[in-house]
């Protein structure tokens, strides 16, 4: 398969680090070009450095600009936990008229695609 290839934003909290690898090696070889985040400070439980509000300010601000370079968000939600970042992403993405996608069953209604 060659040709054009959409482009996905996964989001998500990263203490599911193992969903995210997954989702990123599934979508791949789906054919999607996929973004992902770019630590997994919750996962490892720790940074490699402080992580102070500015730093999180600009990470945030990051992955909104990854979202403005896809096609679609892929929102890791297991248990259904959706924290404050993510929600930000999703009403975001929604926002900027990018479809969302939530990896596991999610209990909104609100008419987003469902995997």
């Amino acid at each position: 398969m060659v040709g054009k290839y959409k482009v996905v934003t996964l989001c998500g909290s990263t203490k599911f680090k193992d969903d995210f690898l997954y989702a990123q090696e599934e979508l791949s070889l789906k054919g999607c070009i996929v973004i992902s985040v770019g630590l997994f400070g919750h996962a490892d439980g720790k940074f490699q450095t402080v992580i102070t509000p500015e730093v999180k300010s600009m990470l945030d601000d990051m992955h909104k600009r990854k979202i403005d370079m896809a096609d679609y968000i892929y929102v890791i939600n297991r248990n259904d936990y959706i924290g404050k970042s993510t929600q930000s992403e999703i009403q975001y993405a929604k926002a900027t008229g990018k479809d969302v996608v939530y990896m596991f069953e999610h209990s909104d209604k609100d008419g987003v695609a469902q995997v």
